[in-house]
């Protein structure tokens, strides 16, 4: 789909969690066509007295009611600005943007990562999938029981794990501790969190071939053509994707501002190259 400028209207807002907000707009040019894994780039209004647009992802999208929703934490005046909107407030949104999820043809388990936040970004991916037919477990990580993602706001049919850095619900611990259960299971893994825990996420993906002896998808269909690292075909082929939580500015490639470095040094503007990369793309020693 062909990025635009739209104006949306809000259908409705609600606090789901302490400090984080859902909100559903009307927006048939962008709920239609929308791939899991894109964002928006949303204009806050003249009396909120900021001039950069605030990227969302897009949380879910319905083309048959023409909404799309984004997940959003109030962290200073723009997000405290959406919060005061009514239903039928009118939005400008420019998307959708950047380079979306790519899911083998031929996978059938898809495991999700997310943490706290980064469920935005892997929200829509679970629609997408049970969908096309496929099964989805979703693993989440929060630091309490206060901070996990209502199931309620998941499709029925996802297999939901959480894990709390407490242990006030589900496992006592990191998310990415819960992974190594189902790494067999998954044809494919997406995640969207906090850089370390993506970090650590590529450096089991890294190993899990040599865990498990198996192959790489793709490897029969195609065998010894060369693919383009960051091409959709080589990314359909990695066992793990990653989402990128990059602040940016302009979000169509020109400021820099949400550089991160990729492998042999090459620079990738998440709002560009990404914010969807796959693990092996990106440089995660370097410190961007």
């Amino acid at each position: 789909m062909t990025m635009r400028l739209v104006r949306t209207e809000l259908v409705d807002s609600r606090e789901i969690l302490p400090g984080q907000w859902l909100q559903s707009f009307h927006a048939p040019a962008l709920a239609s066509g929308t791939r899991a894994g894109q964002f928006v780039h949303v204009r806050t209004g003249d009396l909120s007295g900021l001039v950069l647009r605030r990227p969302f992802s897009i949380n879910t999208a319905d083309p048959v009611s023409g909404t799309i929703t984004i997940h959003f934490r109030t962290i200073g005046r723009g997000t405290e600005w959406f919060t005061s909107l009514r239903a039928g407030d009118a939005v400008d949104m420019l998307g959708p943007l950047g380079r979306p999820f790519e899911v083998d043809s031929r996978s059938r388990h898809l495991l999700l990562v997310a943490g706290g936040l980064g469920m935005a970004g892997v929200r829509y991916l679970a629609d997408e999938a049970i969908r096309d037919g496929r099964q989805v477990t979703l693993l989440f990580g929060a630091a309490s029981a206060r901070d996990v993602y209502p199931s309620s706001l998941l499709p029925d049919e996802v297999e939901y794990v959480i894990a709390t850095d407490d242990g006030s619900v589900g496992h006592r611990g990191f998310v990415t501790e819960l992974v190594p259960e189902y790494e067999a299971w998954a044809d494919q893994a997406f995640a969207c969190g906090p850089a370390p825990m993506l970090a650590a996420l590529a450096r089991l993906a890294a190993g899990r071939r040599d865990r498990l002896g198996v192959a790489r998808l793709g490897r029969r269909r195609g065998a010894g053509r060369t693919v383009a690292l960051g091409s959709p075909a080589a990314r359909r082929k990695a066992f793990l994707q990653v989402s990128m939580e990059q602040n940016m500015g302009c979000a169509v490639g020109a400021c820099l501002g949400c550089v991160i470095m990729g492998v042999g040094g090459a620079p990738q503007r998440v709002c560009r190259e990404g914010p969807v990369f796959a693990a092996e793309e990106v440089a995660w020693d370097s410190g961007w």
